[in-house]
This record gives structure tokens, sequence and C-alpha cells, in this order.
């Protein structure tokens, strides 16, 4: 499995499989990186080649660090499964879901679930819409991964082995207690 970690208490023997913290990133654009930094260049030019910045003294630095936070958002998306939850986090945000909640995982494409919300597009953590789902929240980063279905609004994540990742995160639903999985 591609990007994946167990937690550090994986090597220990008689250790029950569900104590284990499963890690795996989100999968990354290297379009999306390059154009955020591109974006950064462009308002750093700007501001280095203004004229006079004085009509708004904080606009080009409040671009500047909003552009970075959004990166730091980008690259900092990962997700983990313990015995007890799935959690799907970034900087400023996340989302927790306890293993008996989750009732179907799906291999999924946000582009194929219909025109979304804003903040859903541009991977910003954000309740969405679908028409084939309804309701959604959206912790991912590229547009192919996994529909995960929970609670009364399902998840989409984009792990970089989606694969492996649903392999991991079903088997340790259905051994979780109460876990149940419809296929």
């Amino acid at each position: 499995m591609t990007g994946a970690r167990l937690g550090k208490d994986s090597g220990l023997a008689g250790t029950p499989p569900n104590s284990l913290i499963f890690r795996m990133p989100a999968a990354k654009s290297m379009g999306v990186i390059v154009f955020y930094i591109l974006l950064m260049l462009i308002v750093l030019g700007a501001e280095f080649y203004s004229p006079s910045a004085s009509y708004v003294p904080y606009l080009y630095p409040l671009l500047e660090i909003v552009l970075l936070l959004f990166l730091l958002r980008y690259a900092t998306t990962g997700y983990r499964v313990d015995g007890a939850s799935l959690y799907a986090s970034r900087i400023l945000g996340g989302r927790r879901i306890p293993l008996e909640q989750i009732r179907k995982i799906q291999y999924a494409n946000l582009r194929e679930l219909g025109p979304m919300g804003i903040t859903m597009s541009f991977g910003w953590r954000g309740r969405g819409w679908s028409p084939t789902v309804g309701k959604m929240d959206s912790i991912s980063t590229v547009s192919r991964g996994l529909l995960v279905t929970a609670g009364e609004v399902p998840i989409f994540i984009s792990p970089v082995d989606a694969i492996g990742f649903r392999r991991e995160l079903s088997r340790r639903v259905r051994s979780a207690p109460g876990g149940e999985l419809s296929e």
C-alpha cells in the first residue's frame, strides 16, 4: 500500500489489530501545488512592482497569507483509522466518524457525483450537495477517491491508495463492535 503507515505500536506481538493506527496521506496534484506557488509569486511581484500600495497597505500580505493557508491545508490533508474511528483531517478542520456508523464505502469521483458547492470544488472542507448523493462533506485533494456513507452526511476522501485504504477501512469496520457494511 503506497503511503500507508501503521502506528508506532504496530510491531508489538499480541497487540489486537484494531488498536493499531493506520495512516495514509491524501493524494496530491503537483499542478495544484505549482498553481498555488505561482499565485503567491504573482502577488509578491505585484507587491514589489506596485507604484504605491498606500491605498490598501495590507492587501498583498493578506493575499499571501491566504494563499499560503490554502497551500498548507492542501498539503496537510490526511486520513487515519484506529480501533474506534476514521479521521479525515487537515489544518483548521477535519471530521471524525465512529466506525460503527459507517454503512458503505465505495469508489467515487467528485466529477461524476454532479455539480458541487464551490468550497468542495476547491478542496476546502465543505458541505456540498450532489444530485446523486444529496448532502455530503468533502475533505479531499483530488477528484478520485472514496465516498464513505456514515451517519446522516456521507464524506468524500481521496487517499493516495484508495484500494488499500478501502480494504483496511472495510476490515476495521467489520471487526468494530456493531460495525456492518452493505455492499
